[in-house]
């Protein structure tokens, strides 16, 4: 049987998202690589563009912080030759513009139109030594965190294991699993074991989260094996305002009404109200930070 190649110059993105603040001035976009090497190498260089605030990779995972704008990129061969032209934040539509030399350009085109999540796109041509260009257009995603802690016993279960496997099972088009985080804290009497609780990141289509998290909290209560279990959700591009009470749950003993107040005056949501909802509402300023997370008192 002779071997073919469908498109032997494409590598496809598996999925692409553009999270965005309320105020449209904050994107993140997202992109999950078939590829390493060729992500890691379009991150170097779209780090090296204007628009790109920050980047990072998590796992499959690469992610660019990105202040919405239009600029003008002059490619050069070897030193830039790929990066985001434009990001413009159109209601509940985000249009996103790369734009590259040779390799970069094939990348900057077909490998991410056709990517899923993406609603539509225009490309040029691309490859050889020519300038491409290619636009998608992304549903505009929200944030959503869940903290979780205390669901298991002496004798069985691990709540780290059991949160992803949830988050990977109710994962659905309208709320996508992004990342999972183990968070060290601190090794109070009534622990089970390690004392670790954990945060896990959904990117949402605004208003259709709910079905997902109804979903999540369902198999929460139906495969915990404890009856402390706290469940903690936060909706919102940026959760750094409960990094203090995170922290102080790195550092000491904790007490409930603390994580009640911590969770009233910084907007989370509690779904689930043991004791284990101080350990649900620290895992929150942790999510996608799971190298940093697992660290006791980081800081």
């Amino acid at each position: 049987m002779q071997l073919e190649l469908e498109d032997p110059y494409v590598v496809v993105y598996k999925q692409i998202h553009a999270v965005v603040d309320d105020e449209g001035s904050r994107v993140e976009l997202m992109e999950r690589s078939s590829c390493y090497g060729g992500s890691a190498w379009a991150r170097y260089h779209y780090s090296n563009g204007p628009l790109v605030k920050s980047s990072r990779n998590l796992g499959e995972w690469f992610r660019y912080m990105i202040t919405p704008g239009k600029v003008d990129l002059d490619l050069v061969s070897s030193k830039r030759s790929a990066g985001i032209e434009s990001v413009i934040v159109n209601g509940n539509e985000v249009e996103v513009t790369y734009a590259g030399l040779g390799g970069g350009g094939v990348g900057a085109t077909l490998s991410r139109a056709k990517a899923e999540d993406v609603l539509r796109y225009d490309v040029t041509e691309c490859g050889g030594g020519r300038v491409a260009r290619g636009t998608i257009v992304l549903p505009r995603r929200e944030r959503l965190i869940i903290g979780v802690d205390d669901t298991d016993s002496k004798t069985e279960g691990a709540t780290w294991s059991l949160i992803h496997n949830i988050s990977s099972k109710v994962d659905r088009p309208e709320a996508r699993y992004i990342s999972h985080s183990l968070v060290q804290l601190f090794p109070v009497p009534t622990k089970t074991q390690n004392c670790v609780s954990t945060a896990v990141e959904f990117a949402c289509l605004p208003g259709k989260a709910e079905a997902m998290l109804s979903d999540f909290k369902a198999l929460l209560r139906k495969y915990s094996v404890s009856k402390q279990t706290g469940m903690a959700v936060f909706r919102d591009f940026d959760p750094s305002s409960l990094l203090a009470f995170g922290v102080r749950c790195k550092r000491e003993r904790v007490q409930y009404e603390d994580a009640l107040e911590a969770a009233r005056e910084n907007g989370v949501q509690i779904m689930m109200n043991g004791q284990g909802l101080i350990g649900a509402v620290a895992a929150l300023p942790f999510c996608a930070r799971p190298d940093e997370s697992i660290v006791p008192a980081i800081l």
